[in-house]
């Protein structure tokens, strides 16, 4: 497994960075390559199961999820299966004057008959750091847009 992790400063509360960041809905609109996110109605928690829709280089596919942990506004951590194979844990700590630090990691691994094709895909669009690194920055401007302290 490949670990690859990021962290930014964010100027928002736990709270307001807890509120953009744990919803996956939003993960279209932080990396290009996910083109949807099936959540259920009644939200997420420990072991709820939901769907992202990923395209890589033409090749679209369902990547299920299960919440592992979830500990509003700290932690949660989640793990992905098929072609992607990951765990994501997803961390918000407090800093003085309504800051925080809102950091990812991700462990993961490619898999099946299409698992070296992904991996050459995620290299050629500049590694997996790359994308981390992007997602966050864009959570960032998005919690930082929409915090109304």
């Amino acid at each position: 497994m490949t670990t690859v992790e990021y962290s930014v400063e964010v100027d928002a509360p736990p709270e307001a960075v807890w509120a953009v960041a744990s919803d996956p809905r939003g993960l279209p609109a932080w990396e290009r390559h996910i083109e949807s996110v099936s959540v259920p109605t009644g939200g997420l928690g420990p072991g709820v199961r939901f769907e992202v829709t990923m395209s890589f280089v033409g090749v679209r596919t369902t990547v299920p999820c299960v919440v592992r942990e979830w500990e509003p506004p700290w932690r949660s951590v989640v793990t992905l299966g098929g072609l992607l194979v990951a765990t994501v844990t997803t961390s918000i700590a407090s800093l003085p004057f309504d800051r925080s630090v809102l950091r990812h990691e991700v462990r993961y691994v490619f898999k099946g008959p299409l698992g070296s094709f992904g991996a050459a895909s995620v290299r050629a669009l500049g590694g997996a750091e790359f994308a981390l690194r992007r997602g966050t920055e864009a959570q960032r401007r998005q919690i930082e847009a929409t915090d109304r302290r």
